[in-house]
């Protein structure tokens, strides 16, 4: 195994930094996790369950956010046919995700969303 991380966020947290509209949205999230997130009826709940699922991903690189060199907005959560969400690494970051597996699991009630990943 490479690593594991976990991350827990609090959901009003992340809703009031996109509430602010000063672009936290666009930086943070790709398009097509914003066109997910807005159809949802806790959109908030499943903005900030996939902050932290980015969160947990770096901490299981062992590298935290400043030394990656990932931006958050190349790292993606998508869900499979079955609902089941997986993490894919997008535009300059997409080559370092070679030879790497990834398992996420993503939760989150009204006031928090957490999320584990391991990568192998």
């Amino acid at each position: 195994m490479k690593g594991i991380g976990t991350d827990i966020v609090e959901v009003d947290r992340v809703a009031s930094k996109i509430e602010k509209g000063q672009g936290f949205r666009e930086l943070v999230f790709t398009p097509l996790e914003i066109a997910y997130c807005e159809k949802q009826v806790n959109k908030y709940e499943s903005y900030a369950a996939r902050f932290a699922a980015k969160e947990a991903f770096l901490k299981a690189l062992g590298t935290g956010y400043g030394g990656s060199g990932i931006h958050f907005n190349e790292i993606e959560i998508r869900n499979n046919p079955a609902g089941k969400p997986e993490l894919f690494l997008t535009g300059n970051a997409a080559p370092q995700m070679e030879g790497l597996n990834v398992l996420l699991s993503m939760s989150h009630v009204k006031a928090v969303a957490m999320a584990t990943v391991v990568i192998f």
